[in-house]
């Protein structure tokens, strides 16, 4: 069982900056992607940023040129870094990771942590 556990989040100003981490333990054979997603009070979830297993990123408009995700492999860790907060930015922020604990078949996992809030102020 992969588990992912975040951590980073808060309270902060306008304008302030954040860094977030998940980092996953457990039988892991390969992270293959890894995401970033929020869920703002009232709004469906939405995937903020996603990175591949070859470094290839993906954000969501609104937060282009503000946020930058990131992984280490060696820690299987991910990280997103979060600059000039805004307050529409509010929500909580989960990780997901999806890979396979060994090489062979049926072994694929697709795990969330737990959510990490985020609250800026105006």
């Amino acid at each position: 069982q992969v588990q992912l556990v975040e951590s980073g989040g808060g309270l902060v100003q306008a304008g302030e900056s954040l860094r977030l981490s998940c980092a996953a333990s457990g039988s892991i054979s390969r992270i293959n992607n890894m995401g970033w997603y929020r869920r703002a009070p009232g709004k469906q979830r939405e995937l903020v940023a996603r990175i591949s297993s070859g470094g290839s990123t993906n954000y969501v408009d609104s937060v282009k040129g503000r946020f930058t995700i990131s992984r280490d492999n060696a820690r299987n860790t991910m990280y997103l870094q979060m600059n000039v907060l805004k307050p529409e930015d509010t929500a909580i922020y989960y990780c997901n990771f999806v890979g396979s604990t060994c090489s062979g078949w049926g072994c694929q996992f697709d795990s969330w942590g737990q959510g990490t809030q985020v609250t800026v102020s105006s």
